[in-house]
């Protein structure tokens, strides 16, 4: 997919990013990482629970989940612009979907990228660069004032 720019060009992204072992409890602290760097935003809540579809989805989903596994989050900002990204130890043979369940479907899971797809400006997946695992990631906007 391709990469988009911030919205604004005044003022250069600022990016960070963090290493978590690939364990259900490291969901909440991959929250709180982006909660930190969002905590201005007016899109902080959909910031968090985006993020923590998208670590649910690479624990469960890729070999970030196993033994030794890991999975980073990545956040770059700009005024009025945020993307979280996801990067996991993959299973680069079968890219992300939504699955648009029916909303009286009672199953659990299965709605994390339908959420994602509902409340990003944009998102995406593709293969890492280095060719080690998947890169799913979302950008939200929101009004300087």
């Amino acid at each position: 997919m391709e990469e988009r720019t911030p919205h604004s060009t005044e003022t250069v992204p600022r990016t960070l990013r963090r290493r978590f072992p690939g364990l259900p409890s490291q969901i909440a602290y991959a929250r709180r990482f982006v909660a930190r760097q969002l905590a201005d935003s007016p899109e902080l809540t959909t910031a968090t629970l985006l993020t923590s579809e998208l670590a649910t989805n690479a624990i469960t989903h890729s070999a970030s989940g196993m033994a030794t596994g890991k999975f980073e989050v990545c956040v770059h900002l700009s005024s009025g612009w945020a993307r979280v990204e996801v990067r996991d130890l993959g299973n680069v043979m079968e890219a992300p979907q939504p699955q648009h369940r029916d909303p009286y479907d009672t199953d659990e899971h299965g709605r994390g990228l339908d959420l994602v797809e509902a409340l990003a400006s944009t998102w995406g997946s593709e293969p890492r660069v280095d060719g080690m695992g998947r890169m799913v990631w979302f950008e939200l906007t929101w009004d300087e004032d």
